[in-house]
């Protein structure tokens, strides 16, 4: 019998907040009732690690994200970690995972389809017996310059936007926005989605569209966050303008829980 040193007592008994894996790359089909979609992944599963206990069993992590994991569903996580948490003889876990999902979107003239990838990152953590899972979606829009318009004899500076959407579930909710729901709430507010593919009768629509509805990155946040509410979701908006005009850019942020 071998002898197992990361059970061994640590006489210094200091706790560690979260002792584990990271960066795990890994194979996976991501599920969620609407959505299927496979790819790689990138996990990270981490414990609080006793004060009095030498280590953690890191390779018990990969045996859990190898028979756990293959299929995602945020729905399940909850219900994973609580698996994880007896295996690993942990009370308190986290677990994230990211990958791009892609979502087919027309071309508003053309009508052209293309796939438009958006980044997901789901966190789950475990304390004692309180789950919480963070769904947390990251797209892109244009946002053209309200002040920019204001002032200008023709014509307004514009730039792409990354949006990001965090929601939160706590209990038995754990997942109470999907992913593709995120990702067409983000691509409604702005000044104008974004495409793949744009012919010249897109790029005119998209072009005219955009400076119908000029947009802050503050109004972007506010627009997003008050549907929302509307919906009682708690949840945080970070919107990013990459800037066109500027050696910067233009951040927004709220978070409401409700």
């Amino acid at each position: 019998m071998l002898p197992d040193i990361q059970a061994s007592y640590d006489k210094r008994e200091i706790e560690l907040d979260q002792v584990g894996v990271a960066g795990v790359r890994y194979p996976i089909t991501f599920r969620d009732g609407t959505l299927r979609q496979s790819g790689i992944a990138s996990i990270d599963l981490t414990v609080t690690l006793q004060a009095d206990r030498r280590g953690t069993h890191m390779s018990r992590m990969i045996e859990l994200i190898h028979g756990h994991l293959a299929e995602l569903d945020p729905r399940e996580l909850p219900t994973i970690l609580k698996t994880a948490a007896i295996r690993l003889d942990a009370d308190r876990l986290k677990l994230t995972a990211s990958l791009p999902v892609a979502t087919l979107v027309s071309s508003p003239a053309s009508g052209k389809q293309s796939w438009q990838t958006s980044d997901v990152t789901l966190t789950a953590s475990l304390a004692e017996t309180v789950s919480e899972v963070t769904t947390r979606v990251t797209t892109d829009v244009t946002s053209l310059c309200p002040c920019s318009k204001a002032i200008s004899d023709y014509g307004a500076h514009n730039q792409r936007s990354a949006v990001t959407l965090a929601v939160v579930g706590l209990g038995d909710t754990p997942y109470p926005l999907s992913v593709a729901s995120a990702i067409n709430m983000i691509r409604g507010i702005g000044s104008s989605p974004v495409y793949p593919v744009v012919k010249r009768p897109d790029e005119r629509v998209i072009t005219m569209e955009a400076y119908d509805h000029p947009a802050f990155a503050e109004d972007i946040a506010r627009d997003l966050s008050q549907q929302c509410r509307a919906q009682g979701l708690p949840h945080q908006v970070k919107v990013r303008n990459i800037e066109s005009i500027h050696s910067h850019d233009a951040v927004a942020v709220v978070t409401w829980m409700g």
